[in-house]
């Protein structure tokens, strides 16, 4: 089959490589043509594990292809996915500027009947609005089936959960577009069905409450952490007690510094706003939304108490600076908060990370960047995990004690055990592992 897809971030140029890896014949359309140009010889514009592999594979053998222009669109293609951007507005709702735009230059330079999926994340409501916009493009002889099919990729295993999906949630009330999504998505589904159908405000409904549901998670454990440094108790081991009830089981329940990223920040206050708009205010995930914002700073808080409140002139050293693990993304993250919190105390940042250090570099140009951990960590006064790559699991804590003037580690994720890297002469200080602080008394 011949599909368009319109976007080439994140999840369009993912959902368009993993179509053309099963066969069909994708066209990726951007408005951007310096990124067209690059795509075209294959270099992506971000780093996605297994990406580049699958992105060349298919250019190669002529399933794949790239262009910015609309008026280029394959007559023979009836199938059209939008896959751009929703920023979040000032006020938090969601900008669906992006996606009428997209639909409008879909619907103005095709002819015959289409379906147009919508891929981007949409309030309730949108393809029931959207529907109304193209009503003077559609006629007895022409259809526009909208769809809307939320995808559900994590960065750093987009490409995995693409090919082997736990679900496929497409919503419509026309027959004929649920069927032709079926057979799109088939190979995708031959161990078992993972279709789900719907209608289309479920649909849109599902992303964002997946999303705010795995964000309450997290900050409900940030929020017992802090409790837990409080009263003695460990927050992983409250995790493992947790965990092992079925009814709630172990994923999203990891303290740490906070989440970010592209999607449950957005996602959250899109969400937030849909919910106020309809007279029905989401308090539960207002507090969800405030518990992160707050969290982003637990972590200069307590390297402030570990240096009785002067960080004038220490060196702090930052290991991690993406959102998360495998991932070039930056936005939202919990690092740059900290980063400029740091700075504005008179810290001198060293900082290391494998992929991303050149963008935070542009944000923040008096931050030192180096070659590795251990580099990065010389003569520091401090060294703080903040995104736990795996290439930090195997630290050799010798090294990095003798690299460094200081002797606190700051485990803003959890990945070591305090009494190993306590034998090692270190002050560990992590998060909700019952170790007290107080504005008095630093930590020990």
């Amino acid at each position: 089959m011949k599909i368009t897809v319109v976007g080439t971030g994140y999840v369009g140029l993912v959902t368009g490589a993993c179509f053309a890896e099963v066969g069909h014949v994708v066209t990726c359309i951007d408005i951007d043509s310096k990124k067209v140009a690059l795509l075209k010889v294959g270099v992506l514009p971000f780093y996605e594990p297994g990406l580049d592999t699958l992105v060349e594979r298919n250019l190669l053998d002529g399933r794949l292809k790239f262009q910015d222009d609309f008026l280029l669109l394959d007559e023979e293609c009836k199938v059209f996915f939008i896959a751009v951007p929703t920023p979040s507005m000032p006020d938090g709702s969601c900008n669906l500027n992006y996606v009428i735009n997209a639909l409008q230059s879909i619907c103005e330079n095709t002819k015959g009947s289409i379906i147009v999926v919508i891929k981007s994340t949409t309030p309730a409501g949108t393809i029931f609005k959207l529907e109304q916009l193209i009503q003077g493009y559609s006629f007895q002889e022409r259809t526009i089936d909208l769809v809307s099919n939320p995808e559900f990729l994590k960065e750093g295993s987009a490409v995995s959960d693409c090919m082997k999906p736990d679900r496929i949630i497409v919503g419509s009330n026309s027959k004929y577009a649920l069927s032709e999504l079926r057979s799109l998505y088939a190979p995708f589904t031959l161990n078992h069905d993972r279709i789900l159908e719907m209608d289309a405000a479920s649909s849109e409904m599902t992303k964002y409450a997946s999303n705010a549901m795995l964000a309450t998670r997290i900050s409900f454990m940030n929020e017992l952490a802090k409790t837990c440094e409080k009263v003695g108790a460990n927050i992983h081991s409250v995790r493992i007690g947790m965990g092992s009830d079925s009814r709630i089981g172990y994923h999203f329940l990891y303290a740490g510094i906070g989440w970010g990223g592209s999607c449950f920040p957005k996602d959250i206050r899109a969400l937030m706003d849909l919910s106020k708009s309809h007279d029905c205010p989401a308090t539960i995930l207002e507090a969800v939304y405030n518990v992160n914002q707050k969290q982003k700073g637990l972590l200069v808080e307590k390297i402030q108490r570990y240096f009785d409140f002067d960080l004038q002139n220490k060196v702090v050293a930052l290991w991690g600076l993406s959102f998360k693990p495998d991932t070039d993304d930056i936005r939202e993250a919990p690092s740059l908060a900290i980063i400029e919190a740091l700075l504005k105390l008179g810290a001198h940042v060293r900082v290391y990370d494998p992929i991303c250090m050149g963008s935070v570099k542009e944000l923040y140009p008096t931050i030192e960047v180096c070659q590795d951990p251990y580099h990065a960590s010389q003569q520091a006064d401090c060294t703080a995990l903040i995104t736990e790559w795996k290439l930090f699991r195997s630290t050799d804590f010798k090294k990095l004690k003798m690299n460094m003037q200081g002797k606190a580690f700051f485990d803003g994720r959890n990945q070591f055990n305090p009494q190993m890297v306590e034998s090692f002469g270190f002050d560990y200080i992590g998060i909700g592992q019952g170790r007290v602080i107080s504005c008095e008394d630093s930590l020990v």
